[in-house]
């Protein structure tokens, strides 16, 4: 069964790249004959910075996915592996890589700018407003949600931290030798994986053991930093390294659910329609799924990657289909392989799905996909595998911890603009890279810190899905105005049905599973979670209508050609 339902992914994959996504590039998008790419017209050597399809398909698979395409798969098995199986295969194909591949070659035809620069220009100035307000609660709860998850794999293993901080150097050498010497990229490539392997190596010597709370300590210096340096110092060749983490991970992954044959018999194929995933509140898989699988089927987050920082340093508008388009196809086929290895590999210790969430869920993960790939690939011990896929997991995790508190600064900046004038001093501390860079940091890992990850990855899920229906209905409005009107239904379609389904799928959240949180109110923790997660959700949902009154009232108005 695994290898049947590794076949089928692969299949669907390559044909709807090379049919779907070219066709959406040579008739829709004529992007090569495209003016040149913002990076060469703009470059300024920090943001807008040309850079190979490659190295750029690493930085930005790495920030869009980070532990979402493992986490949610990992928790949706609660209601069986199919249900979410197939979420993922149709919401990828038919939303995700729409979304991902649209999203970022609008924000190249408008000079690198943010998805709610496009969303202004689109269907209005409130519109834009409100969409800044969107992504910062956002970017709030990604940081809440992937922290959390972070600092629970750096507690769980303690050879995880060690490695990754080695890694972190590795990237920081071989980029100042792809960059700054005659080695060049060949070379330099060569030269980090081999300190990938040292840093391997180091922190499996290096276990380290210390509390969650420190490591949250450590995570919040770490994105501060990393999001404020410059993006080809630390990101492009860190995220660019952690590209062969991927690549290794998906063919040892793949070959191992080739070859298996093994039964999916670890998970059952279905549970129950409304089984207990979300804060052990019974769960009806429509409309609550995308409160779980978020990156893997679809995802908002993956708008601002796409127009926060690939926009800027993509080389020329032919390499969105790559990166954006492609990079959502690999996305979906990890998510693949974390079903078939918890289904089909599945260790029972774990307890029953719908108990296990967050480091919980990635450490289900972990331990299925190393034996997985163990059992078939004897070479690959365990005990390497485990350690492989714990830090794979983390990194891809920080990774998104610190381009979303990047694209939180700039949000932050943003929304400091009016005050310019009126209030000069506002101005001055809110537009400085570092105290932008110190709110979204400091409140996300707040909210990380008070532990509640059943209450954290629905709420972030939902805000992720909420905006991706926003954004796919600025897309439609980009094509309909702007190239084509011939393809609107091609994105006006999916997006209305998401739209209807998360909205859905938060008004549930907000009625079932916040008012859990109170029950006791002498849990401290739970109450400011539930406070905090209820008013973000609750608030999200108001700007939620007024996009929609917005998008509505401005669709069809004509734009500046």
């Amino acid at each position: 069964m695994s290898t049947v339902i590794a076949l089928i992914a692969l299949g669907i994959y390559v044909v709807f790249y090379f049919t779907y996504g070219k066709n959406i590039q040579v008739k829709l998008l004529k992007s090569r004959e495209a003016p040149k790419a913002p990076s060469e017209r703009l470059s300024d050597g920090v943001d807008y910075v040309p850079t190979s399809k490659y190295v750029l398909f690493g930085h930005h698979f790495a920030s869009i996915a980070g532990a979402g395409p493992i986490t949610g798969p990992a928790i949706a098995v609660a209601w069986g592996w199919l249900p979410g199986l197939l979420w993922i295969w149709f919401g990828n194909i038919f939303i995700g890589a729409i979304h991902d591949y649209l999203s970022l070659a609008a924000s190249i035809r408008y000079d690198g700018r943010s998805v709610q620069f496009v969303a202004q220009d689109l269907i209005g100035k409130k519109a834009g407003k409100t969409f800044s307000w969107f992504i910062l609660f956002l970017c709030v709860l990604v940081v809440a949600a992937f922290g959390d998850i972070v600092a629970g794999q750096f507690a769980t293993d303690g050879r995880v931290f060690f490695s990754f901080v080695f890694f972190c150097v590795a990237a920081v050498i071989s980029g100042y030798f792809m960059y700054k010497t005659k080695l060049g990229l060949g070379w330099g490539s060569l030269l980090g994986l081999a300190l990938v392997i040292l840093a391997f190596w180091g922190g499996d010597m290096l276990p380290l053991k210390m509390s969650k709370d420190i490591y949250f300590a450590i995570i919040f210096v770490y994105i501060m930093l990393a999001s404020t340096l410059p993006v080809n110092l630390l990101l492009q060749p860190r995220d660019y390294l952690s590209s062969f983490f991927l690549y290794f991970g998906l063919l040892a992954g793949g070959i191992a659910a080739l070859i298996s044959m093994a039964p999916l018999e670890s998970v059952p194929i279905y549970t129950s329609f409304s089984a207990k995933v979300i804060a052990g509140v019974p769960s009806p898989f429509w409309p609550t799924v995308p409160l779980i699988i978020a990156c893997g089927a679809l995802s908002g987050f993956h708008s601002l990657v796409a127009s926060g920082t690939s926009s800027k340093q993509i080389k020329t508008e032919s390499d969105a289909l790559f990166v954006g388009y492609g990079g959502m196809l690999v996305e979906g086929f990890l998510s693949t392989l974390v079903i078939i290895s918890i289904a089909g590999f599945g260790i029972a210790a774990f307890g029953s799905p719908d108990k296990v969430m967050g480091a919980a869920a990635l450490n289900r993960f972990v331990q299925s996909f190393a034996a997985m790939v163990s059992t078939q690939i004897p070479f690959l011990s365990m005990n390497f595998m485990t350690l492989f896929a714990a830090v794979w997991v983390s990194t891809f995790a920080l990774t998104t911890l610190d381009t979303t508190n990047r694209l939180g600064r700039y949000v932050v900046q943003e929304m400091a603009l009016p005050l310019k004038d009126s209030k000069p001093g506002l101005y001055k501390a809110f537009s400085n890279k570092w105290i932008a860079s110190f709110v979204i940091a400091f409140l996300g890992i707040g909210l990380a810190w008070t532990g509640n990850y059943t209450v954290l990855w629905p709420a972030f899920s939902g805000a992720n899905q909420l905006l991706a229906s926003i954004v796919m209905l600025t897309v439609a409005a980009w094509v309909t105005k702007k190239l084509n009107p011939k393809y609107s239904a091609m994105v006006m379609i999916p997006a209305v049905l998401l739209w209807i389904t998360v909205t859905a799928a938060l008004i549930w959240y907000e009625a079932a599973v916040i008012p859990t949180f109170f029950r006791d109110m002498a849990l401290t923790k739970n109450v400011i979670t539930g406070t905090v997660v209820g008013a973000i959700t609750a608030f999200m949902l108001i700007l939620n209508f007024i996009m929609i009154a917005s998008f509505l009232k401005n669709y069809k108005t004509k734009v500046a050609a």
